[in-house]
């Protein structure tokens, strides 16, 4: 194995990355930095997060940067905020001795303005996410003619987010005499397609196989009831009380929900999710990362680009519409050569997709058996003596109080007192599952007998989500994710075409051939009445308030006319019953998109629907 200083890196770079504990390059860092540090080359490299790719984009760019000129010279994309900040402070530390070098994070959910004055101060490398990015450039704060190495991190997450069209408005302003660096964890059709327009003779550079899993990752599912999943979280956390863990979870309203329950049965946990405001993500990340939580509940979208170091388990709630998304999940966990867990609590409706996992990370997942009370009990028992053990005892600050303690204690015999302390912690387990029951795995039959209940009617959750919030009223949009359309196009038609104050805009849920969303009640008529007069994609734009009985439009898009009609039609043959019904009763496709909604990303739902119209 070679040494970093073999590889090329500059003294400044070295003493840096030896302080941060850099001892020997990973592969992927051995792969990259000699080749990015000549001029003329490009790279597409996929490597699972958790590898040391930062690192290995980043050494190069900041050898190559000129200090002397104070303009931008280097640029690297990432898909979300979190992402951003994380790389733009990696690339800082790495460049901690490289005098005059000025890095910026570049992002949404913060002041523009102060972006834009940072910028004017003179930066030479940029960390952006493209939205934020594309805003600046339209404003002429900042200009891509001196750049001449890009970097597009997590690609796949940028596409499957939408920002395909602002990454080529990006790029195309770049100069053609460029370095073009693409970091993926997975090898799409889409990635393939970037690379083949924007790349030059382009070096692939494969850390382990093509869209294979972390290989420190160990892969374990859990088969229960869909009423008992929150029943099996609860003995896993337990079962593992040094557990530092995300729990992925398919909605906000679900993420919410769990995260809630935890902290009422005493974990320590919080939520993240796209409902939440960038402050308060930013104030639930420091406290995850400082470890002050142990659980983070967290949606897919939410939780792109995490860094956290040492998580010792990822937990799928609920498994994820893209398989691809399943390689993000479990890439946070046994990153940098350490081990880790990853976990699915799955029903029996959900093994087929299990199956399609296991044939894209190349990776079988073994069956875990819950553990019992008992076991848990005997966990959380050890646990408690190890504190014990290694507590650490100020002797000068407690001398004064022991003779107090020894009086008061004095009449407890040294077994007697062991057990009082031990109890202190492990009454509350004890408790607990002492009459806890038998969580049963499902069966063949078991799992028939729900499946036919559950098409008797809707659940409680289902009704609950085609409810605005108070204040808000859902209105209905008749664009889906088969038009390209995702949660940053709804808001961008919004802002586009209402004039003045923008509105208020609460929950998104994007379904294939249409969507819905929320707005203050004040602003919904506005709304309404901006967006109706508007076009996209070719076609005009149908917005109307959704019924509270149906989670539809009253009108079903009417005003869409024929097209419209046969949308509706086309999309309801997966779901619809074969017998024919009476006009105005609502069939089970209706009810079957008025149930829970996943976060905006590019699920397998999106993909099919593109195969079709193909």
């Amino acid at each position: 194995m070679m040494s970093f200083e073999e590889l090329g890196v500059s003294d400044e770079i070295l003493f840096a990355i030896s302080e941060l504990g850099f001892e020997q390059p990973m592969p992927v860092q051995e792969a990259v930095i000699p080749y990015l540090l000549g001029n003329g080359n490009d790279v597409v490299a996929l490597a699972q997060t958790g590898t040391g790719k930062t690192a290995a984009f980043g050494i190069p760019l900041i050898q190559r940067v000129d200090v002397k000129k104070r303009f931008p010279q280097a640029l690297v994309l990432a898909p979300t905020r979190e992402l951003c900040l994380q790389i733009a402070d990696d690339i800082k530390s790495y460049s901690k001795y490289v005098q005059r070098l000025k890095v910026l994070a570049v992002y949404g959910g913060s002041s523009i303005e102060s972006q834009m004055k940072s910028l004017k101060s003179g930066v030479q490398i940029i960390v952006a996410t493209p939205g934020r990015l594309l805003d600046l450039m339209n404003r002429k704060t900042v200009k891509m003619e001196n750049i001449h190495n890009v970097v597009l991190d997590e690609a796949d997450e940028m596409l499957n987010m939408g920002f395909e069209e602002s990454l080529n408005n990006i790029l195309a302003e770049v100069p053609a005499e460029r370095n073009m660096m693409m970091f993926s964890a997975t090898m799409s059709a889409e990635i393939a397609e970037i690379a083949k327009k924007y790349l030059n003779n382009a070096k692939e550079i494969v850390i382990g196989a093509k869209n294979e899993g972390t290989k420190n990752v160990k892969h374990i599912y859990y088969m229960v009831h869909a009423k008992d999943k929150y029943l099996a979280l609860k003995r896993i956390a337990d079962y593992y009380p040094k557990i530092y863990a995300i729990i992925f979870c398919r909605t906000r309203r679900e993420t919410q929900e769990i995260a809630d329950m935890l902290i009422k049965d005493g974990y320590n946990a919080d939520s993240l999710h796209g409902d939440l405001s960038q402050a308060q993500r930013d104030a639930v990340m420091q406290k995850f990362r400082i470890r002050h939580l142990q659980l983070l509940v967290a949606t897919d979208v939410a939780a792109r680009g995490l860094d956290v170091d040492d998580l010792t388990h990822v937990i799928n709630y609920g498994l994820p519409d893209d398989i691809e998304s399943y390689t993000h999940r479990s890439g946070r966990t046994g990153r940098a050569g350490k081990t880790g867990t990853s976990i699915a609590i799955i029903n029996m409706r959900e093994r087929g997709k299990l199956r399609e996992i296991e044939k894209v990370i190349a990776k079988e997942f073994s069956c875990g058996t819950l553990p019992s009370g008992r076991q848990i009990c005997e966990k959380q028992l050890i646990k408690v003596i190890d504190d014990v053990e290694r507590v650490l005892v100020n002797e000068e600050e407690i001398e004064a109080f022991l003779p107090s303690i020894y009086r008061k204690l004095e009449w407890l015999s040294k077994e007697d007192l062991i057990k009082r302390v031990v109890s202190i912690e492990f009454n509350r387990f004890l408790e607990y599952y002492r009459d806890a029951d038998v969580i049963d795995v499902p069966t063949e039959k078991t799992a028939a007998k729900e499946c036919k209940k559950a098409k008797r009617g809707e659940s409680d959750s289902a009704k609950k989500s085609r409810s605005a919030a108070p204040g808000f009223t859902r209105l209905f949009l008749n664009f889906g994710k088969a038009d390209g359309f995702y949660a940053n196009h709804v808001i961008e038609l919004i802002n586009r075409n209402m004039k003045g104050a923008k509105p208020c805009v609460g929950k998104i849920d994007l379904l294939r051939e249409f969507s819905f969303f929320e707005v203050a009640e004040e602003d919904a008529d506005s709304v309404i009445k901006a967006l109706n007069k508007s076009f996209a994609n070719g076609r005009r734009v149908v917005v109307e308030v959704a019924s509270e009985n149906t989670g539809k439009s009253d009108n079903s898009g009417k005003k869409d006319g024929r097209k419209n009609k046969k949308r509706v039609k086309d999309n309801s043959e997966d779901f619809a019953p074969k017998k024919k019904r009476k006009s105005g009763k609502k069939n089970d496709w209706q009810r079957f998109f008025e149930g829970e909604f996943s976060e905006p990303d590019n699920s397998l739902w999106v993909k099919k629907s593109k195969k079709r119209r193909k």
